[in-house]
């Protein structure tokens, strides 16, 4: 949960220009995801339901990391604050994902 609102405070801060603001809706819809679906797990009524939220919680993760590159990418981001936070935001992403693979792969 705790990434989402960061995501989300980054994404009212940079989303001023209509492209971005395209690319900043599907950030904060994938974003926003992961912590839901994870949320959907820990009340999973059997361990395949469980491991298959927590593949789709890694699949939102994925392409969390995947928009946020896309911001990265076009170069909308000129100020040094948000670059920094937005390679935090990118880090933490990549965490969560190994973080989800190591969950899935221990339940199985």
């Amino acid at each position: 949960m705790k990434f989402a609102i960061r995501t989300v405070k980054f994404v009212r801060k940079i989303s001023r220009d209509f492209s971005l603001a395209i690319v900043a809706k599907q950030l904060l819809r994938s974003a926003t995801s992961i912590g839901a679906n994870m949320r959907e797990a820990d009340s999973a009524s059997s361990r395949k339901d469980f491991i298959n939220k927590v593949l789709i919680a890694k699949k939102e993760a994925q392409e969390t990391e995947y928009w946020i590159e896309v911001v990265k990418g076009v170069g909308f981001i000129n100020n040094d604050e948000n670059k920094r936070e937005l390679d935090c935001l990118l880090s933490e992403c990549k965490e969560i994902i190994l973080v989800l693979a190591a969950i899935v792969r221990k339940s199985k």
